[in-house]
């Protein structure tokens, strides 16, 4: 299998590269830090891949995203999986108290996402079809007040990633979209972890299914769907008093 990567240097990225890396895949790993793409690179290589590539991409840097793409997907010939972990998280206070933040956060999360999947699904389309696996998160399914714009810039991108999963559908191409709960990685350093916060290599095997299987949404840990599920049944009411 070759997988090609943007954020597979730190996160849930890098759990999935190593997962990866542990059936023998070749990985084309794209990143802005030289250096944690040569010491990801080599640890993967130890860990059972075939072959990892490094490619320079930026995804604040959006003229860098087609550049990239071809260039990791012709290194390892043909792409089977594209996967985009890469993303910004901040506080609602810490959003509210920067317009800059906000907005950075709005163009990395929205739409220098969607610029990278417009392109890959080029890529993957070229070649006959694969698999696009994109993070969102579980902040997007329901209006809360703790995450009122990061959870916006998500249900965004979950509403993107549905409907290029029908448009694509003829053309080979399958979108998975993850909507993780709260996970222990460096995004969420810090925070308080609530109830059934996961473990980065237990949500990687989730994913990885999902992306076998091709399942078009997938919730990690799998308890978050049944808890969304919950959420969005909740009335206006009951959710304008609620704190979470």
């Amino acid at each position: 299998m070759n997988v090609l990567i943007l954020g597979a240097t730190r996160g849930m990225g890098r759990a999935l590269a190593r997962k990866y890396a542990a059936r023998g895949a070749a990985l084309a790993l794209l990143g802005r830090d030289a250096e944690d793409l040569q010491r990801t690179a080599a640890d993967l290589v130890a860990r059972g891949a075939s072959a990892a590539v490094q490619v320079a991409c930026d995804l604040e840097k959006t003229e860098t995203i087609l550049p990239a793409l071809h260039t990791g997907s012709t290194a390892l010939g043909r792409v089977d999986v594209i996967v985009l972990t890469a993303g910004i998280y901040a506080s609602q206070e810490s959003l509210e108290a920067s317009p800059d933040l906000t907005e950075k956060l709005l163009r990395v999360n929205l739409i220098a996402t969607i610029r990278f999947c417009e392109a890959a699904r080029e890529v993957l389309a070229v070649q006959g079809g694969g698999t696009l696996c994109v993070f969102s998160s579980v902040a997007g399914d329901r209006g809360r007040k703790p995450v009122a714009i990061y959870g916006a810039s998500k249900a965004a991108l979950s509403h993107y990633l549905e409907s290029i999963g029908y448009r694509d559908h003829e053309r080979g191409i399958k979108v998975v979209c993850v909507k993780p709960g709260f996970v222990h990685t460096d995004m969420t350093a810090g925070l308080k972890p609530p109830p059934f916060a996961g473990d980065p290599d237990a949500v990687a095997d989730v994913v990885i299914r999902a992306i076998d299987r091709g399942t078009p949404v997938v919730y990690a840990p799998r308890i978050w769907g049944l808890m969304m599920a919950l959420i969005k049944r909740l009335p206006r009411a009951f959710m304008r008093r609620a704190k979470f």
